[in-house]
């Protein structure tokens, strides 16, 4: 991802039961957002027992905001033809964040490649044209330590700023942790450190 692009699009609504078919054999697709391989197994897992007649599980993710990784897999179908369709979708719809599993159900003739492409390909613009894709913002994370008697002069920052408080302690000092925007990043933590009464630094979410 490029320096300057401080979002990325993906989904935090399911959805499913998106249907191609060609020749007998019905392609459904469905669409996850995810942020990790367990929870990408545990909705395979999922669909394998809704479809426990079916014949193959296809499917491809990415995830990932800044060191993106991704997997596509053909689940028993020709090499290439099955996940690697699913994930150029992916791509194309530049979307982060997300699993989509396509299940096909063998309908007696067989398609060819080409064939497989087109309908791993075609059920999964089906579902991804379905669901609502939102833009978020990369976020980097400060952990600031100060004194309680300077909580106006961080406040004034804070709310000047926008910023995202997302925990906050205060106990013999107050100890905050706020989100910034990445394009934001660097001077906000000047702003805070010319304060010069607090410890500010940057931390893993």
């Amino acid at each position: 991802m490029d320096l300057e692009k401080d979002t990325y699009k993906t989904i935090d609504i399911a959805g499913g039961d998106a249907l191609f078919k060609d020749k007998g054999s019905k392609f459904i697709g469905y669409v996850f957002p995810v942020t990790s391989e367990e929870e990408v197994k545990l909705h395979i897992d999922a669909l394998k027992k809704k479809h426990h007649t079916a014949r193959h599980w296809c499917y491809a993710y990415r995830i990932g905001v800044e060191d993106m990784r991704y997997r596509a897999n053909d689940d028993g179908e020709p090499s290439n033809s099955a996940g690697q369709p699913i994930y150029g979708q992916i791509l194309s719809f530049d979307l982060t964040n997300v699993l989509v599993v396509v299940v096909r159900y063998f309908g007696g003739t067989k398609l060819g490649v080409g064939g497989l492409i087109n309908a791993y390909k075609t059920s999964t613009k089906l579902i991804l044209e379905e669901v609502i894709v939102v833009e978020k913002t990369i976020d980097v994370y400060f952990q600031i330590i100060f004194e309680y008697q300077h909580m106006n002069k961080v406040m004034r920052i804070v709310k000047e700023q926008s910023l995202i408080l997302l925990d906050q302690k205060m106990e013999l000092n107050c100890d905050f942790l706020i989100a910034v925007r990445k394009k934001n990043a660097a001077k906000i933590h000047q702003l805070f450190l010319d304060l010069r009464c607090l410890k500010i630094k940057k931390v893993t979410s």
